[in-house]
């Protein structure tokens, strides 16, 4: 995938700013389009985003659900100075809407009332180690009520399906978005979680 997203890129014939904007975009697609309702009656989000470029992601989704008169709130897992370029132009943009709020992954805030939606842009692809300290997040996001939409990769998970992989902690998803193709650890998660995988013109 990023062989692909770098050959694209090289040959002028998009930038990695426009890639995340069209992965924000495809997500919040794939949001409507597996629940309609929501669309209708916009609600409160809860937007997780994490340090690299699946956190940028996040921060388009929070950008275009609040466009569509969602409520919500962003919490980043992170240092702003050392944000990957394109995803600090994100970060940026949403905090000409709102906070960025801090996210402490032993500590979660509380989750009562729950939100409508929860949008998991913690980890993506790139995740190489277990995420034991993001356990009680994890835990409290499964025990919220409430849908967890996971950007590219349920947060902890790895997208290889190393063997080893399978017991780290993860964040519980009801749909999960990616982009171009499926990735080996789509083919293992968990029967109960919807895959859709969606365009970005690559």
């Amino acid at each position: 995938m990023r062989a692909t997203e770098a050959a694209a890129i090289a040959a002028g014939r998009v930038t990695g700013l426009a890639l995340m904007e069209r992965a924000g975009a495809a997500t919040i697609t794939a949001i409507f389009e597996t629940w309609p309702a929501r669309a209708a009656a916009p609600g409160h989000a809860l937007v997780l985003c994490g340090p690299g470029n699946n956190g940028g992601d996040g921060f388009v989704v929070a950008r275009l659900l609040a466009a569509r008169g969602w409520q919500v709130t962003v919490r980043f897992f992170g240092r702003v100075e050392t944000q990957p370029p394109d995803a600090r132009v994100n970060h940026d943009r949403w905090a000409e809407l709102g906070p960025v709020l801090p996210l402490d992954p032993a500590a979660p805030p509380p989750l009562s009332p729950a939100p409508d939606l929860v949008i998991d842009a913690l980890f993506g692809i790139g995740l190489s180690r277990p995420l034991e300290i993001f356990a009680p997040l994890f835990a409290a996001l499964g025990a919220c009520g409430a849908p967890v939409v996971a950007v590219d990769l349920p947060s902890g998970r790895e997208a290889d399906a190393r063997p080893e992989a399978a017991a780290w902690p993860a964040c519980p998803a009801d749909l999960i978005v990616t982009f171009h193709r499926a990735k080996p650890a789509h083919a293992a998660l968990a029967p109960g979680a919807m895959l859709r995988v969606m365009d970005i013109g690559l």
